[in-house]
C-alpha cells in the first residue's frame, strides 16, 4: 500500500468513527474544515506551488 492510500483509509476510517459519535453537522464540519485550515497556513508560494501541481496532474 502506497503512503497516499494508507492517509485515504485512515482518514475514510477516523470520518466513520466521527459520523457514528457524533452529529452529522459536526462531523461534517471537522472534515471540511481541517483541509481547509491547512491550506489557508500555508505561504503565498506554497498555495501557487500548490494549484500548479493539482492541474499538472488534472491534465494527464
Amino acid at each position: 500500500m502506497s503512503k497516499n492510500a494508507k492517509i485515504a483509509a485512515g482518514g475514510v476510517a477516523v470520518g466513520i468513527i466521527l459520523l457514528i459519535w457524533l452529529p452529522w453537522w459536526a462531523s461534517l464540519l471537522i472534515i471540511l474544515g481541517v483541509p481547509a485550515a491547512a491550506y489557508l497556513t500555508l505561504d503565498p508560494s506554497q498555495r501557487r506551488r500548490l494549484r500548479r501541481v493539482t492541474r499538472k496532474e488534472l491534465g494527464r
